[in-house]
């Protein structure tokens, strides 16, 4: 029997990219199963990979060139953007802002100044909307980097510039947005996997600090500076998704007007993966890390909801597997979910990491053989 198969990982972050992914657990299948029928949707959640997965799913899209921006640490660092038939300019705010283009942590000053740099260029060659993707990065500074080099002003008490990064709002004292670059005519939609507000003990600094170098001490000082930045700002910083990316999502929320939405289900939609689940007999997805989170608002999530629809049979590949993450997605899909883990495969998540093609392969292969038994034993 010829089985109908999508394959729809996220990236697996700082190993490979999605379509790699997808297309090394493809070739592993196929060698098991050479008969199949395989599709390809590689996909993202507004973080890393966002640009690629509308690329693959957008026809006509192009890549565009925004020449080398400001990194995140002040070194430069090549800025791109992709452009939609329409108008339509989709930046990646990891590409140009991320994590890991810093040479070091630095959770204070980190900027998200690229990111403006990029999208000025996108407005200067006149896009007449714009998606943000907002994921992974180094900065908590509630897109202030980015609206600043879009020409927001934020001064201190004597009119000056206040330093760079979200430890530098600390110092906030009057915004001046009369110089503000307007938003694309057609608006601003911002694409996140989390609900996390802007400040509290849910918030940018607290939940995501110390993934980015934050000592207890800097996650408060950063928590109270982004709540003197909305305190003079305005809008709705427990508006759910605020605190994604840094806070960028209240940054861009408060100043353009920006639309929050889930990055997952966004892109599932444009790239087709809906349709393309309902007719399958396999799904397989999966990223680099697999835990109890990755079932709210993130790829494997957005998979999981939608082959436990249609009673489509679910794998997920990642590289490394927690404990409870299992349990959590088999609760939310209501029936079995076939699992591989590439550092379980490999001995170590280093090793995974190092080598993640002829792991993939061999998860490929693997499922070919689990879910051929699987609908034999239906049959």
């Amino acid at each position: 029997m010829q089985l109908s198969v999508v394959i729809a990982p996220d990236s697996f972050k700082g190993s490979l990219p999605a379509g790699e992914v997808a297309e090394a657990i493809a070739a592993g299948w196929a060698e098991v199963r050479p008969a199949d029928a395989i599709a390809l949707l590689p996909q993202a959640d507004g973080g890393e990979g966002t640009m690629a997965a509308i690329a693959a799913a957008a026809t006509g899209a192009r890549l565009r060139d925004a020449g080398p921006v400001r990194g995140p640490d002040g070194r430069p660092v090549p800025g791109a953007w992709l452009e939609l038939p329409g108008g339509i300019g989709v930046v990646e705010l990891a590409q140009p802002s991320g994590l890991p283009l810093m040479a070091e942590p630095d959770p204070l000053g980190a900027t998200t100044a690229g990111l403006g740099e990029v999208i000025r260029n996108a407005l200067g060659s006149g896009i007449r909307s714009l998606v943000i993707g907002l994921g992974g990065s180094a900065s908590t500074d509630g897109a202030a980097g980015a609206l600043s080099a879009l020409g927001l002003r934020l001064l201190d008490e004597a009119g000056r510039a206040i330093d760079a990064g979200g430890g530098g709002l600390a110092r906030l004292a009057r915004i001046d947005a009369s110089r503000l670059l307007p938003p694309p005519p057609g608006g601003v939609t911002v694409l996140t996997d989390v609900t996390a507000p802007l400040t509290g003990p849910e918030g940018a600094a607290a939940r995501f600090g110390p993934q980015k170098g934050a000592a207890p001490e800097q996650v408060r000082l950063l928590d109270a500076a982004l709540s003197r930045f909305a305190s003079l700002a305005g809008g709705d910083p427990g508006m759910p998704g605020s605190g994604a990316a840094g806070g960028a999502g209240y940054g861009f929320r408060t100043f353009w007007g920006a639309a929050i939405e889930p990055g997952a289900a966004f892109i599932a939609g444009i790239s087709g993966l809906r349709s393309a689940v309902e007719t399958a007999d396999v799904v397989l997805t999966g990223e680099g890390r697999f835990d109890a989170t990755s079932v709210r608002g993130k790829v494997v999530g957005e998979l999981v909801r939608a082959a436990s629809a249609h009673r489509v049979g679910l794998g997920i590949v990642a590289g490394q597997l927690a404990a409870t993450a299992l349990d959590a997605a088999e609760a939310e899909s209501r029936q079995p979910i076939w699992c591989f883990s590439l550092t379980e495969h490999c001995g170590s998540a280093e090793q995974a990491i190092a080598r993640p093609r002829p792991a993939l392969r061999e998860a490929g292969r693997a499922a070919a053989r689990h879910f051929g038994e699987w609908v034999s034993r239906k049959a």
